[in-house]
């Protein structure tokens, strides 16, 4: 990520949170639901109460109140670019570990976390075929001792794959390449028109 792109999407960022506050429309989101739609479906890769987690892009934090709600009770890290939704989420969330930066910059050792997760953090153009966010994926799942669980935006959805302002990819092909990292995979592409979810484990 050049240093520009880290710019742009953090000037988003900040520009999004003094319009909408705390809030799932600060994330673009459109409605709680659709992210709480996410947060589900990443779970179901089988996280439970004890398990640590990396949240990849974490915003303010969301995922850990969501699985708190539901009973889950992990031990949560989150990382996001944005300083100003992480400050925000300090705020919310004062007994959660927030850090501002990229996954690289956080720089998580090999099979630190038991699962890792990222929800909407890729849809930002690169620019440069994909590579940075197929960097993101091999790191994630680097870091991972039993599951990665992510969503992309899809590419089959001719809106979305028209967009210049987004980023968005083939599920077979995003499939294949997680196969390749030697990880058993199921992707999830029947849920809603413009996105798809995979789920790694080893």
């Amino acid at each position: 990520m050049t240093p520009e792109q880290r710019k742009r999407i953090v000037a988003r960022h900040s520009d999004s949170l003094l319009r909408h506050g705390h809030s799932p429309n600060a994330l673009y989101w459109s409605t709680r639901e659709i992210q709480e739609l996410h947060f589900e479906l990443l779970c179901d890769i089988g996280i439970q109460s004890g398990d640590s987690l990396l949240d990849v892009g974490c915003g303010f934090g969301d995922l850990k109140a969501y699985l708190a709600r539901a009973g889950i009770e992990v031990d949560y890290q989150g990382v996001d670019l944005s300083p100003h939704l992480i400050e925000k989420g300090r705020t919310l969330y004062p007994a959660i570990n927030l850090f501002e930066g990229d996954l690289f910059d956080f720089n998580p050792a090999p099979l630190s976390f038991d699962y890792v997760m990222l929800s909407g953090a890729l849809n930002e153009p690169m620019k440069d075929g994909g590579a940075y966010a197929r960097n993101v994926i091999r790191r994630m799942y680097e870091s991972c001792r039993q599951g990665l669980a992510f969503n992309l935006l899809n590419a089959e959805h001719e809106w979305t794959a028209n967009r210049f302002d987004l980023q968005s990819f083939l599920p077979q092909e995003m499939l294949a390449f997680c196969q390749g990292l030697g990880a058993q995979c199921r992707l999830h592409d029947d849920y809603l028109d413009n996105v798809f979810t995979l789920y790694l484990q080893r």
